[in-house]
């Protein structure tokens, strides 16, 4: 059975020209990113870089990467991963960003967005707003998630220098989501980017918590903390799921360092399929 990516970013050239001025350099410069990912490809192109990679399914997340109005934000209209998702509904899912400074508009756009786009989960950037995951601000979008029964995934860890003119503070530290789980048992949810450099942290809630698991996104498989590595294929090979936060990643190189763990085969089955396909109800 084919992987399930939980953490993609639409690169297309339509979504690359929306995006603000730091990006380019950003994905380049930090990341060496590729040149076709840096200039965005077309969806087809995507799909067989897929295919390639051995990605059945990559679930695509729609940002809202600072408040509205900044130059330095990213907000494109989820539409455009709606749409991706119609043209290749057995390839693409769609979860959606979400600004928590306003709270009511927000579960409006989450409603709409699982009842009449078919997205499946939440995307949330704390860093971008200044908000730690466990502020007041984000509750009701947690509660609206739990009623709705969708996983929220949200960047934990500390967050790079995307641009001189706002560097972020790190506030997503792992351990906060301690707290929100305590609070909202009810509710899934999947700490992207490994946590790092809190990662034992990430490991020691997700442990605790049935409804914490963690995301190995945004990371090249080979760099991955060896505690992480020992979690996923011994006690924890339910919690932690694949991902490659592309751009950042990409796919083909992210399963072939992922295969070149040594993982248990059951345990790279559960992370690179089995455990998405459970947590977002996946066929």
């Amino acid at each position: 059975m084919g992987a399930v990516d939980i953490c993609v970013g639409l690169q297309t050239p339509e979504t690359v020209a929306l995006r603000p001025a730091w990006a380019k350099e950003f994905f380049a410069g930090t990341f060496h990113a590729q040149d076709e990912a840096v200039g965005g490809m077309e969806l087809a192109d995507y799909v067989a870089v897929m295919d390639e990679a051995g990605v059945d399914v990559s679930i695509l997340f729609s940002p809202k990467a600072g408040p509205r109005g900044e130059t330095t934000s990213y907000r494109p209209d989820p539409r455009i991963v709606a749409d991706a998702v119609e043209r290749f509904p057995q390839r693409f899912r769609g979860i959606i960003g979400i600004d928590p400074t306003r709270p009511m508009e927000a579960i409006a756009e989450i409603e709409d967005a699982v009842g009449s786009m078919g997205f499946i989960g939440v995307h949330l950037y704390p860093h971008w707003f200044d908000l730690p995951p466990d502020d007041a601000l984000w509750y009701p979008i947690y509660a609206k998630c739990c009623e709705l029964g969708v996983p929220v995934q949200l960047q934990v860890g500390h967050c790079l220098r995307y641009t001189a003119e706002k560097p972020l503070r790190s506030v997503g530290r792992p351990i906060t989501l301690d707290t929100v789980a305590c609070h909202f048992p009810e509710l899934t949810l999947i700490g992207i980017h490994t946590g790092w450099p809190w990662t034992e942290e990430m490991i020691a809630v997700a442990y605790k918590h049935p409804n914490v698991h963690i995301g190995l996104d945004a990371y090249a498989p080979r760099y991955l903390d060896p505690k992480l590595v020992h979690f996923m294929n011994t006690f924890g090979s339910d919690k932690v799921m694949f991902g490659t936060d592309y751009p950042t990643i990409d796919p083909r190189r992210a399963m072939t360092e992922l295969r070149g763990l040594g993982l248990r085969e059951s345990s790279l089955e559960k992370v690179c399929s089995g455990n998405a396909r459970r947590v977002y109800d996946l066929p």
